[in-house]
């Protein structure tokens, strides 16, 4: 059984629908609830709920940054040319204007965060399984 299955459940957001709009740049099943839908707002907030094994793709935010709140699971960060970093609940990662990075959860375990998120995401190359599964 999959660590902290309850993550599934909603723990403190719910989970949300089946994330497919960006089913194209994520590997495995990710879920998303939007929390912020406020047209004054100019930044996304959402609840993105990760299966075990998901991760989304590297990707780049132009003109914003983006803010992860870990509310539940176990996951990772990683920037291009850093070290992976294991994520758990309360966490919180700061991604700068124009930095290459990709999130998700952990080969056993699910995983959430909430992201607030501006300006425009630029979608690049998968995070390659070799590379995934070399994390521990």
């Amino acid at each position: 059984m999959a660590k902290n299955e309850d993550v599934k459940n909603g723990v403190i957001f719910p989970a949300g629908d089946k994330n497919v709009a960006y089913q194209d740049v994520f590997t495995g099943q990710s879920y998303l609830q939007g929390l912020v839908s406020d047209p004054d707002v100019s930044v996304g907030v959402g609840n993105v709920t990760f299966e075990p094994g998901c991760r989304n793709n590297w990707h780049i935010h132009h003109n914003g940054f983006q803010i992860l709140l870990v509310t539940g699971g176990e996951g990772w960060y990683q920037e291009a040319g850093q070290p992976a970093r294991r994520l758990h609940a309360g966490d919180v990662v700061v991604t700068k204007d124009g930095v290459k990075h990709w999130h998700g959860a952990t080969k056993d375990s699910w995983f959430s965060h909430i992201a607030i998120t501006a300006g425009t995401p630029e979608w690049l190359e998968p995070v390659d399984d070799a590379h995934y599964d070399a994390l521990d």
